[in-house]
C-alpha cells in the first residue's frame, strides 16, 4: 500500500508515515474514519482502544461494523475490518478503558501521535493529560 502513496506525498512526508506509531482512542464513527485514513495512507504501526461493544444503533455511521457483529468488540472489529484495506498494516486492538492504570504516562509514551476520537469527556480530558505528561 505505501508503494501505491510514492509521488503522492514528499518523500519526507512518506519516510515519517513510515516510522510513526500511532495510537487511535475510540472506535466509533470517528475512530473508525481515522483507522481507515490511517490504514489507507501507509501508516504501518497503529494501536486502537475502545472499551465498547458493537450496538444495531452503531450500524448506520460505523461502517466498519455489520450485523454479523452486534455485540462484539469494536476495537477487535474495527482492525479485523480495517486490515481488509491494507493486511501489511499492524494493527494492534484493545478491548478496554483507556482510563484504566494500564494506559498510564508510559503506555503513550510509545507513541508518536495519538488521536483522542471519543465521546465521553473525562476520557478525552485523562486522554490529554497523558499525552501532556507523555
Amino acid at each position: 500500500m505505501a508503494a501505491a502513496l510514492n509521488g503522492v506525498f514528499p518523500s519526507t512526508l512518506q519516510e515519517n508515515v513510515q516510522k510513526s506509531k500511532i495510537l487511535v482512542v475510540g472506535a466509533g464513527g470517528i475512530g473508525c474514519e481515522i483507522l481507515k485514513n490511517l490504514v489507507l495512507s501507509g501508516f504501518p504501526d497503529i494501536e486502537i482502544i475502545d472499551l465498547d461493544t458493537i450496538d444495531l444503533s452503531n450500524l448506520n455511521r460505523q461502517f466498519l461494523f455489520h450485523r454479523e457483529h452486534v455485540g462484539k468488540s469494536k476495537a477487535q472489529v474495527a482492525r479485523e475490518s480495517a486490515l481488509q484495506f491494507n493486511p501489511d498494516v499492524n494493527i494492534k486492538a484493545y478491548h478496554d478503558s483507556i482510563m484504566s492504570t494500564d494506559y498510564g504516562v508510559s503506555f503513550f509514551k510509545k507513541f508518536d501521535i495519538v488521536l483522542n476520537a471519543l465521546d465521553n469527556r473525562a476520557a478525552r480530558n485523562h486522554v490529554n493529560r497523558m499525552c501532556l505528561h507523555a
